[in-house]
């Protein structure tokens, strides 16, 4: 992708994201795609099978030797983990039992949040859905950099330090950029996240909670996978601010990479965006896309003039209405 430029702050504009327009328009040609706004019920045993997965592994890695557990912690439990927040991403957005029954949704993804070993699944879809009411909203969308991340981390070595510890930042923008109240379900989530921690402990050992814990914080990191957070929205082209990757890594990631697509319709489950691509073709094809994930990585390190600054952010006008 070219058309690069160096920034030394955000990209301001102060225009409506163009996701809303761009549904409205695709809806009046194709009012077909609302037939796609359903559940998916295959998450329900996708998810079971997962967690069922990460209990097993819980229990064969409790006697490992240290190194062996380093290994297999990144290479299967990383993986199984960073798919797992976006299964949670899916659930948040009512995707496993539909809009009608909004808590069983969040109950599932509460047993989805088990094996990550950290309570995750509320907080992130009280934040998620301001991210798509108000994308790049200024002290409301915390996917957004603090000024201190796009001041501090502008070199390649400091933006490596910056993508290995993106699970920190995630945890401490909120509190930074949008602090909210503690609510009755959050506090519920980290009562049962940690109860479940403390008998994986007293029953497995500490390896078996090294595997969790270390796993989530490594396959948010320095990973192949984690290549979306930044694809997703940092702004390699002038004037685009959100971009979608059609590679392999959609299968183990419910296809996020389908991000124009999930942008422009967040009510239609990940399994069903493919299908939107391919109605709406002409809206879709002509936008900057991405073929691999590592190679994003790749370019935001080394490239000199990308940086946490190269985001769309936007002053918000009128009424804001908050989760």
């Amino acid at each position: 992708m070219g058309n690069k430029m160096a920034r030394e702050d955000f990209e301001w504009v102060y225009t409506d994201q163009p996701h809303a327009d761009r549904r409205k328009e695709i809806l009046a040609k194709y009012p077909e795609i609302k037939r796609l706004m359903k559940p998916d019920y295959n998450l329900l045993w996708i998810v079971s099978l997962m967690v069922l997965t990460q209990f097993l592994a819980f229990y064969l890695v409790k006697d490992l030797e240290w190194k062996w557990l380093m290994f297999w912690t990144y290479v299967v439990g990383s993986c199984i983990s960073h798919s797992m927040t976006l299964a949670i991403h899916e659930i948040s957005h009512n995707c496993a039992f539909g809009n009608s029954k909004a808590m069983w949704n969040r109950c599932f993804g509460m047993f989805a949040n088990l094996p990550l070993g950290l309570p995750y699944s509320i907080s992130f879809k009280r934040y998620h859905m301001d991210h798509h009411r108000y994308l790049g909203g200024d002290g409301i969308d915390v996917d957004i950099p603090t000024d201190f991340e796009g001041w501090f981390f502008s070199t390649s070595l400091r933006k490596l330090v910056w993508i290995i510890l993106q699970p920190l930042f995630y945890a401490i923008r909120p509190i930074c950029i949008n602090p909210k109240p503690v609510s009755r379900l959050e506090l519920i989530n980290l009562v049962i996240q940690f109860s479940f921690d403390a008998l994986i402990y007293y029953f497995l050992g500490i390896k078996s909670v090294v595997y969790m814990l270390v796993g989530s914080i490594l396959g948010l990191g320095l990973h192949p996978i984690s290549g979306h957070f930044i694809a997703e929205h940092y702004m390699f082209m002038k004037g685009h601010e959100t971009y979608s990757y059609y590679g392999p890594l959609n299968y183990l990631t419910f296809n996020v990479g389908y991000h124009n697509e999930h942008h422009d319709f967040p009510s239609v489950p990940g399994k069903n965006l493919p299908l939107v691509r391919k109605i709406a073709k002409e809206y879709y094809d002509p936008l900057p896309q991405y073929t691999s994930w590592v190679k994003v990585l790749y370019d935001f390190i080394m490239d000199d003039t990308l940086s946490p600054y190269s985001r769309v952010k936007r002053e918000l006008k009128g009424e804001v209405k908050q989760e």
